[in-house]
């Protein structure tokens, strides 16, 4: 086996007065001149589509780390780009696939894990997929859409930047991708975690599946029932059979597949409000703690807009025009 390269692109976002604003900007171009080169790369910015305008134009804001040798070095870069964006950002930062009070399926987060440096990219990609279903769980924190319970993700359930597979892994828009522009195995299909250790867990795991040297036997029909599953009613019969066969070979807790993010999400939404979960969830990705420690600020400064605008978006389009046209080919 090869030294296997990871990397991790994180979006979360950053809301004032219950919203994402476009203030967020503003806080990207702190991030770009503190470290100009590096974040000018390592940074970017969503806005919703256009059937999703009406809830807003911003959407959420990505960090992401280095390419790293393994886990431990992931780890680490995670937390050092968590931190920075902690350390610009007034606003509450919200780590969660889908906001609470709407129905916005372009406007939400995810959290993409690449895998490089892989000897046998094909087995890997179907092994991974094969998986998939039950990976997502460890992640999944998107349980509402119009301040209404939905199940373990409404974002993998709606958004249409992902999708089961169309047997083509170089389609960008599909839950698992081989990128054109980085030649990684990209994972597309989780949701933002707050939690640390579950995204170790993963990346963990993702490690066992893409060490192995025969193909488990990934079936299209049988990973769209199981992904309808998840997605829904969480850990069930399909999710359980696939967590049998992943500890033949991988140590892992059945608890992580079990019990979701979304689970406690919406437990303490129900009995709290927004508000509060809001300030919980951005305490949580600062600080490790799940409760409230803050209020979500002023409304958006026009000033700091313009900033963020001038200073970040203008600066960063032509480069975010490159992207978009080398990773759709």
């Amino acid at each position: 086996m090869s030294n296997l390269t990871y990397g991790i692109e994180e979006e979360v976002f950053i809301v004032q007065r219950g919203k994402p604003s476009l203030e967020s900007l503003f806080y990207l171009a702190s991030l770009l001149w503190r470290k100009g080169q590096f974040n000018y790369f390592h940074t970017a910015y969503n806005f919703s589509h256009f059937p999703d305008l009406s809830t807003g134009l911003m959407g959420g804001v990505e960090v992401s780390t280095e390419v790293c040798p393994d886990v431990d070095s992931l780890m680490r870069a995670l937390i050092r780009r968590r931190n920075e964006l902690a350390e610009v950002s007034s606003g509450l930062i919200v780590p969660v696939g889908h906001l609470f009070d709407g129905n916005s399926p372009t406007r939400t987060c995810g959290m993409h894990v690449h895998i490089g440096n892989l000897p046998d990219m094909e087995t890997a990609y179907r092994n991974l997929a094969h998986f998939l279903p039950l990976l997502l769980l460890i992640t999944a924190s998107s349980p509402c859409v119009d301040g209404k319970y939905f199940g373990s993700s409404y974002r993998i359930h709606s958004c249409p930047f992902i999708g089961p597979l169309t047997g083509d892994p170089w389609h960008r828009f599909q839950d698992i991708i081989v990128s054109r522009r980085l030649k990684t195995l990209e994972i597309r299909i989780f949701d933002p975690a707050w939690e640390l250790y579950r995204i170790r867990a993963l990346v963990g795991v993702i490690q066992s599946i893409v060490r192995l040297e025969h193909d488990v036997g990934f079936d299209l029909s049988s990973y769209k029932l199981a992904r309808r599953e998840a997605v829904t009613t969480g850990y069930g019969e399909l999710t359980g059979k696939l967590f049998n066969q992943l500890t033949q070979f991988c140590d892992v807790s059945q608890d992580l597949f079990e019990t979701t993010l979304s689970d406690m999400v919406h437990d303490y939404y129900r009995r709290n409000g927004q508000e509060s979960t809001f300030s919980a969830l951005d305490n949580a990705y600062r600080n490790g703690r799940f409760e409230p420690a803050g209020s979500d600020g002023s409304f958006p400064n026009p000033a700091k807009v313009a900033v963020g605008i001038a200073g970040y978006f203008i600066p960063k389009l032509p480069y975010d025009v490159w992207k978009i046209c080398r990773e759709r080919g």
